[in-house]
C-alpha cells in the first residue's frame, strides 16, 4: 500500500494517489480461482452431505450375511492376506518388550542386561518351557 492507496482485491482495481495524479489499473483474475464458483450449501463444502453413522464389526457381519455372495467373494469372514515383506518383530521371552538380543546358550530372547542375568540363572526345564511357549523348534539339550 502506498500513501492514500486502497487495499487490492481480486477482480477490483487499485487506486493510488501520488503527486502526478490518479492511476487506475485492472487486476487480472487469478488463474486457479473460478469466478463462477458457488458453494454447495450454506454451511460450507460439507453442507450437502448427510451424517454418517458408524457401524461396529457385528453390524457389518450381519449386513454381509444378508447380501447374496458368491463362494469365492472376499468378506470379513475369510480375510486372507499374503505374508508380510517386513521381518517379524522379536519380543523378549521374559518381559515381552522388544528384544534386540538372543542368548546363544539357551536361545531365549532378552532386551536388558538384567534379563540376561536372569536367563543364565534359569534351570533347563524352565528354559524349555519358555521355548515351548514361543513354539521355538530348537530345544536346549
Amino acid at each position: 500500500q502506498s500513501a492514500g492507496g486502497e487495499a487490492m482485491n481480486e477482480n477490483k482495481f487499485l487506486n493510488t494517489e501520488s503527486s502526478t495524479g490518479s492511476v487506475e489499473t485492472t487486476v487480472k483474475p487469478l488463474p486457479f480461482k473460478d469466478p463462477n464458483f458457488i458453494h454447495s450449501g450454506i454451511g460450507g463444502a460439507a453442507a450437502g452431505k448427510k451424517n454418517r453413522t458408524w457401524k461396529n464389526l457385528k453390524q457389518i457381519l450381519a449386513s454381509e450375511r444378508a447380501l447374496p455372495w458368491q463362494l469365492n467373494d472376499p468378506s470379513y469372514f475369510n480375510i486372507d492376506a499374503p505374508p508380510s515383506f517386513k521381518p517379524a518383530k522379536k519380543y523378549s521371552d521374559i518381559s515381552g518388550l522388544p528384544a534386540n538380543y538372543t542368548d546363544p546358550q539357551s536361545k531365549l530372547r532378552f532386551s536388558t542386561i538384567e534379563e540376561f542375568a536372569y536367563i543364565r540363572m534359569l534351570p533347563s526345564d524352565v528354559v524349555t518351557g519358555y521355548l515351548a511357549l514361543r513354539k521355538a523348534t530348537s530345544i536346549v539339550s
